[in-house]
């Protein structure tokens, strides 16, 4: 099979090329980018292993631009580029050949909420409908037969995962805190993102309801049974001096009695067979358990005396926040099963 990753030479990109070097199915990546075309993969990700060349024979170990990678006779497509120029260079491709898009461009479903976050018309509002949310272990059957997966971002999929099995039982808005390593901001040269700024210091940014991501939390929160359309979160993302992880903390009260018991038991049920979400062996999750896996470490805490519900995630953003869900969607999708390729042991 042949994958084609547009955008490969940023954080994401680069995350899929290693794990689809290593994926059993895979035989041919095409990487693509518009400002490295020409150049040799490895000058410009030199952690790449050798063995990655006899998956890059057809475009001779070099990145491509986008007119000679020829995506519509691939298997499947990644996009890893920005919103609005992954719409506008993936969206024509629907139908034609599955895309796994890891933008927000096809995330939300009214247009105009997307021009409200991102400030701009959506490129290509006619294919929201043929779209569908990649939270794998949430919308597996939809994924199954999708043109255009559209996989979340790193906050909503620490959030939601152990979140959801408690919508009809909880009272909106929830209160939700989140922190992420500075892989999170993206490959670009920002002054804030420098390693004097970000050493020995941490902060929170865009506070309660002013991050992009909080519309996507409240859409994939108001869709399952007993869910109120008011559901609703206070969303604080803080950055922290790590290169990768994630760790979400959710306080919510609940709307009738429910122990401790009764709450693992919940998530232990709704993710019995989930291959990567796992109810942590540690009271509350680190980040270090799931640091280069796809795997979501979840627990949860009744506080009984205030009949409130703690919930804790764990991510690895770049991971299951990213490249790897995007691959646990495209093995999905590919009938490959699903575990194929990626990686469940965290560091030690």
């Amino acid at each position: 099979m042949t994958a084609v990753i547009l955008g490969a030479t940023g954080y994401t990109g680069m995350v899929l090329m290693r794990i689809l070097a290593d994926h059993p199915e895979i035989d041919s990546i095409v990487p693509v980018s518009h400002s490295s075309a020409g150049t040799p993969v490895t000058d410009v990700d030199p952690g790449l292993g050798s063995a990655i060349a006899a998956k890059l024979v057809t475009t001779g170990g070099r990145l491509v631009a986008i007119d000679d990678a020829a995506p519509d006779a691939a298997d499947v497509v990644f996009s890893a580029l920005p919103h609005g120029a992954s719409a506008d260079i993936a969206g024509p491709l629907a139908g034609r050949v599955p895309i796994i898009d890891l933008s927000a461009d096809f995330r939300l479903a009214d247009p105009s909420l997307y021009q409200t976050v991102y400030g701009a018309p959506h490129p290509h509002p006619d294919l929201l409908a043929r779209s569908v949310y990649g939270l794998t272990e949430w919308y597996r059957e939809d994924v199954r037969t999708a043109d255009v997966i559209a996989n979340p971002g790193c906050y909503p999929t620490a959030t939601l995962l152990p979140l959801l099995p408690f919508v009809d039982v909880i009272r909106f808005p929830v209160i939700v805190n989140a922190l992420s390593g500075i892989s999170g901001a993206g490959r670009k040269e920002t002054r804030d993102l420098l390693f004097n700024e970000r050493s020995e210091n941490m902060n929170a940014y865009n506070p309660g309801r002013a991050h992009r991501h909080v519309p996507e939390i409240e859409q994939a929160l108001r869709i399952p049974p007993g869910a109120p359309q008011t559901a609703s979160v206070v969303f604080t993302p803080h950055l922290v001096p790590v290169k990768q992880g994630m760790i979400v903390t959710t306080v919510a009260e609940l709307s009738q009695p429910l122990s401790q018991q009764e709450a693992a038991d919940r998530l232990a049920t709704v993710y019995a067979d989930e291959p990567f979400v796992r109810l942590s062996p540690r009271a509350v999750p680190q980040s270090r358990d799931v640091r280069s896996t796809n795997r979501c470490d979840i627990a949860v805490k009744v506080l009984e005396s205030d009949s409130r519900l703690m919930l804790f995630s764990a991510i690895d953003n770049l991971y299951k926040g990213a490249a790897g869900q995007a691959v646990q969607n495209m093995n999905v999708r590919l009938g490959i099963p699903e575990a194929t390729g990626l990686r469940i042991h965290g560091e030690f």
